[in-house]
Parts: C-alpha cells; structure tokens; sequence
C-alpha cells in the first residue's frame, strides 16, 4: 500500500505514536465509542444551563502555556491516576491523558478505519495513524479551534473521512490546506472597522448586526468572523466577544439612537449558545424598541445540534417560540436564519425538530456557504435546496466563500456560483430560490453574485460597487473578491505553443 504520509507522529505535541497517546489501540477505540454512544444524539446538551456539550473541543495551547508551571508538575505529587484502572489506559500518563487533543484522537481511533483512501480512486492511501496525524497538523495551522457535536460527528463517513463533506467543514487535514491569497485579511469583511460600538457592526443604513457571544456549538473552519469567534488558537489571537451587561448596553443604547436602524441580526458566535433567560431578554429589548420592525436570530444549532429542539427539558426553544409569538402580537416580525451546507447535515432528526418550529409559527430561513467538495455541484445544490424547502426551511441565500485565512482549499471561483445560480432558476418554486450573494471584502456588504461591474476570469478579479453601503469614505468605491489561485486558467507562453 502506497503511504502518502512519510512523517511520523511527532513527539513534541500530539500523540507520540498512534498506540501510546492512544493506548491499546483497537480497545481504546471501542471505549472510546462507548463514550461516544453516551453522549447520544438525542440529547446533546449538558446539566449547565442551555449549554452545548461538544463530543471533543480543543483548548488552545497558548491558554496552557500561560500558566505559571505545567499543569502536570503543577498537580499534586500524590495524586490518583485513576483513569489507570481501565485497562486499557492503564499506561496513559497523566500528561497525555489531561491533552486537550486526547478525546478528539480517542475518537478517532475508534472510527477510523487501519486505512483511508487519500485519492477519490482509492489508489494512494493513508494509515489511521497517519490521518490522524494530518488532523493533529491541521488544527496547529488553523485559525479556529476544532469543536464540534456528537450528531454532526455521527453524520460523518468513516469509512472516507477525506472525501466527506462534513467532515471538510469542521475537522482540518494539513494536507488539504494551500497557500493563503495574498488579497486575503483576517477579517476579510472589516467588520471591527463598521462597529461604532464592540460587539455591533452598522454597515447598512437601516440594518445592523448584533454580536452577543463569540462562541458557538461547532466551529466552522472557513468561519469569516475568525477574528473573534471561538478561543484562541496557534495562529490567531481572537478579539473575543463574551458576553457582559456593559457591552450589551452599550450596543442596545446605540440601537435606540439610531432612528434609521429598522432590522437587527443577533449572531456571534451562535444564538445556540445564549441562555434562554438572555434569549427573552434580547427579544424583549428589540420588540420594545419603536424604530425596530424585525430581527432574527442567527443559529447554527437546528444544523449541528437539532435534537435540542426537541429536548422538553430545555428551555432554549421554547424561550425563542414565546419571543416570536411576542413579536407578532407587537406587530413585529422576528425569524430564525439557520446554516445548513449540506443534504447529509440533514436527518430525520431534524425533520422533527423543523417540523415543530414550523406548527409553532417560527420562521426559519437558511443561509448556505459555497464550498469546494462539499456542496459546489449542482447535484448536491439543488438537493439541499430542496429539502431544506421539504423541511419548511426556507433557502435565503448562497454565499460566495469569504477570503478569510486557512481555508483556500474550500474557495471556489466566482464562475462556479454563477453556473449554479444559471442551471437551478427555474427548477424550483421562485420563493424557494436562494439568493447567490457575494459579501464584499472590505466592507461593501452583500452584492448578487451576477451584478459585478466586471469579472476577469484569467486574472480571477470581479469587481462590484455598493451604492446603498455609505460611510467610512464608502462612496462610490470599487470592491474586488479574487477568485483562488489555483483555479485561475493556467497561462500558455508563446514557446509552449509552438511545442
């Protein structure tokens, strides 16, 4: 068998070799899926309140490192290694066992087969050890942290982890990483640069975008407010959003000055991961304010997490059905904006949980990210749309990628939304039909794919203007998205022709 990994595991960080940071390889796999199996599907939440309980989240070594000794010298002398008396893991040490990596390679190891193809072919293949590897690189050159729920794992093919779409989204391969463009920024969209107040970004004039938190459920590596969401990691410092009551005032009293202002988005991070109590509270600030006449709540939860839906014990649900009921008896319209990238993120699990919302009188919109291998053929588009539409989702729209750090191998060129949008207009229902947008780097706000002023398919270059953007010497500016390098036509000089 061919490997196309040649170095080993290191020793420095990460797992040693696939068996001692393991363990017995096979026997801590298999307990390793009995903890998988207990923290079931149906209930992925934990005893805090609201809170979600991701299967694995990793820690960013930085926060480790800022501690004045080592956590395992700084730990009792006597202390009791009682993980020890489960057999196989009675030669883990306490190092490797309080690894903030541990329970993502545990995991692995019990899912993975000995070997997964490299190549859609099957002819080049990596070693279990090795893929795990790859993820261990990965996560060290990513800029956000790797987290992630019990069902989005269980939605994962095993059996071909490289080639799975979700597994693309959230779990990242070194292998599969490219180049950044050199156009690309941090924060791609300037959205610290449109904010009057931390945590509100005002870019258009009768709408803004309301950041409460920076954490969510799962992390999304192409993730465009990387700048901030999640901890930190190896190669990003975020401008973290907790949550506090000052910085909320702040952004609500802003809210309340801005006569213009009409609709607010309540992202982050994810509205998944506020309380209930603070979801009454932010529904309740914006239907009592009179300029404004709509708001939604930005969520990935009915995704990644749609069991919580269904969870009686939870209040998180019912808090956002009573705001919404609230809203239309105040004359006002509130919806819940969800991400769903693909038909695989969808279950019968989330039928349900859809189906609730939907006899509950919740508005549930959809908003897609175009994605190299994941959802950029229209089979896979025009199937997701359609049963996001069976679900009562409603499709809203289908971005262009944003030029954001790491993520170069899920680009696409702009052509591939374009030929999109063409083949499925007119297959499905109009009020069904998403919008395929580009967010404009730089600031310029969303723009039709298709109302460039220009598109240089050889240079990869489309430029766009933004003539409702104002502000911040926004006037009449030209605003430019580059297609990835890599799909950029390859040049012929004239001694190549003449081969």
């Amino acid at each position: 068998m061919l490997s196309i990994v040649s170095r080993r595991v290191s020793s420095r960080r990460g797992p040693r070799t696939a068996s001692s940071m393991l363990g017995s390889a096979r026997a801590v796999g298999s307990v390793a899926h009995s903890q998988a199996r207990v923290a079931d599907i149906s209930n992925p939440l934990s005893s805090a309140a609201g809170s979600i309980a991701p299967l694995f989240d990793t820690m960013p070594p930085r926060e480790a490192a800022s501690t004045a000794r080592p956590v395992v010298s700084a730990l009792p002398y006597d202390r009791d290694e009682f993980w020890r008396r489960v057999p196989v893991w009675e030669n883990i040490s306490a190092k490797d066992f309080l690894s903030y990596r541990w329970n993502l390679y545990s995991f692995l190891e019990a899912v993975l087969p000995e070997e997964v193809s490299y190549d859609k072919a099957g002819t080049r293949l990596q070693t279990r050890a090795e893929f795990i590897q790859d993820v261990d690189a990965g996560i060290t050159a990513a800029t956000m942290a790797t987290r992630t729920t019990p069902y989005i794992l269980s939605r994962i093919n095993w059996r071909d982890p490289r080639h799975d779409p979700i597994r693309r989204q959230f779990l990242p391969l070194k292998s599969a990483m490219m180049p950044d463009h050199p156009k690309l920024t941090l924060d791609s969209l300037h959205e610290e640069a449109d904010s009057p107040v931390k945590g509100l970004v005002h870019r258009y004039p009768d709408k803004a975008l309301f950041l409460p938190t920076s954490a969510c459920p799962t992390y999304c590596m192409f993730c465009t407010r990387s700048y901030a969401v999640g901890a930190d990691t190896e190669t990003v410092t975020k401008s973290s959003l907790k949550p506090g009551r000052r910085r909320w005032e702040a952004c609500f009293a802003y809210m309340e000055s801005q006569p213009s202002l009409q609709d607010i988005v309540v992202s982050g991070g994810d509205a998944y991961y506020l309380d209930p109590d603070h979801i009454r509270e932010i529904g309740e600030r914006l239907i009592g304010m009179p300029n404004i006449k709509r708001f939604r709540f930005a969520s990935k939860g009915l995704a990644v997490a749609p069991a919580r839906v269904l969870d009686e014990s939870d209040g998180w649900v019912n808090a956002l059905i009573d705001i919404s009921n609230k809203a239309k008896r105040a004359g006002k319209a509130m919806a819940w904006h969800t991400h769903f990238n693909h038909p695989n993120e969808i279950s019968w699990i989330t039928s349900a949980a859809s189906q609730k919302l939907f006899e509950e009188g919740v508005m549930v919109r959809n908003q897609t990210v175009l994605l190299r291998g994941v959802n950029d053929d229209l089979q896979t588009m025009a199937t997701l749309i359609r049963k996001l539409a069976d679900n009562k989702i409603f499709p809203y729209y289908v971005y262009q990628c944003d030029m954001v750090k790491s993520v170069e191998h899920l680009r696409t060129p702009l052509q591939t939304i374009l030929d999109l949008e063409a083949q499925i207009r007119g297959s499905v229902a109009g009020f069904m039909m998403p919008q395929f947008v580009v967010d404009l780097p730089g600031g310029g706000g969303k723009r039709l794919a298709c109302s460039f002023e220009s598109y240089d398919r050889s240079t990869g270059i489309s430029k766009y203007t933004a003539p409702a953007v104002t502000g911040r010497d926004k006037e009449n500016k030209v605003y430019e998205y580059y297609d990835p390098i890599d799909s950029l036509p390859v040049r012929t000089t004239s001694s190549d022709r003449g081969r």
